[in-house]
């Protein structure tokens, strides 16, 4: 009993640390999930919650009766999915970079200006684009183009060219900050494993694909599996403020956190935006199960559970 008393006190301090994490999580994931019966009412504010009436389904009917239903749903899927993969490649090709310049002076450098894009508000990163995209004054029109011998564009009205301007713009605000967890794996690896390859005679190249690639297996599928979670849902600041909420382009930018948006800015209509991240959550939550139990029964020992 004093053992166990003893072990408490000198654990007291780490949850003493993790406390204000652990009430964050708390007031801002868990509290808030006691409303969603909101996404089977129609809330009147005169009523208040508890006495507005109950409406079934109606809220997810609307949801996806539109006509942009399959197209918001469609951009959603399509636009994460390519951020998975993707996002996948280029962080693991810069914490394997990151990796080999470790021992150099500018190595702090280089790590402070990949994580910085992902600390930059998209509100600023939108007029970033936006200054390379105006038609009038964009460097894009007005210096790139003109010596590729290209006339301008008007960039906000091409609907065409916004899904490899929004992947673009994506990789280059998180891809610097998710490489971190692989930079992390990589310099835990033991260095003796590299030395017994260089030995045997491998190049760096193959001993990347030998011993760097399947060392990070376990990891790379990890995040794999807590993006799938969130694969239904999309960054708000990405699709709405970049493309300046450009009605020209909503057949490409309308995903589901927008629609919801602009139809609770028009129609001011709670229980519909209850009704989509209810979707949101349940689907992700579902995918994730599918996801893990194929991996368990390809490779146990790599499932998340």
């Amino acid at each position: 009993m004093r053992g166990r008393n003893g072990g408490l006190r000198k654990q007291a301090p780490l949850f003493l640390i993790a406390l204000p994490g652990l009430a964050y999580l708390l007031i801002n994931n868990y509290v808030p999930m006691a409303g969603i019966f909101i996404a089977f009412k129609k809330l009147d504010y005169v009523k208040g919650i508890f006495r507005s009436p109950w409406t079934g389904f109606d809220n997810f009917r609307f949801l996806f009766q539109t006509q942009d239903a399959v197209i918001m749903i469609r951009n959603t899927l399509l636009y994460n999915l390519v951020f998975i993969v993707l996002g996948t490649i280029c962080a693991l090709f810069i914490a394997i970079m990151m990796a080999e310049v470790s021992k150099m002076f500018c190595s702090r450098i280089f790590q402070a200006a990949l994580i910085l894009p992902n600390l930059v508000s998209m509100v600023i990163v939108a007029y970033l684009v936006y200054a390379f995209l105006n038609p009038q004054t964009g460097l894009m029109n007005n210096s790139i183009l003109p010596v590729l011998g290209k006339e301008g564009i008007n960039w906000y009205t091409e609907a065409k060219y916004w899904p490899f301007i929004l992947v673009l713009v994506q990789m280059w605000k998180t891809a610097g900050y998710s490489s971190i967890v692989y930079i992390a794996n990589i310099s835990g690896i033991d260095q003796g494993l590299y030395e017994a390859a260089r030995i045997d005679g491998a190049g760096k190249l193959r001993q990347i694909m030998s011993i760097t690639l399947p060392l990070l297996k376990p990891t790379v599928i990890i995040m794999v599996l807590m993006s799938i979670g969130r694969i239904f849902s999309s960054d708000f600041g990405l699709f709405y403020q970049v493309p300046m909420n450009s009605g020209a382009l909503y057949g490409v930018t309308q995903t589901i956190d927008t629609y919801v948006y602009r139809g609770l800015m028009q129609f001011g209509d709670v229980g519909m935006s209850a009704a989509a991240g209810l979707f949101q959550s349940v689907l992700g939550f579902v995918l994730v199960l599918g996801a893990n139990a194929i991996v368990r029964r390809l490779s146990a020992e790599n499932a998340l559970f």
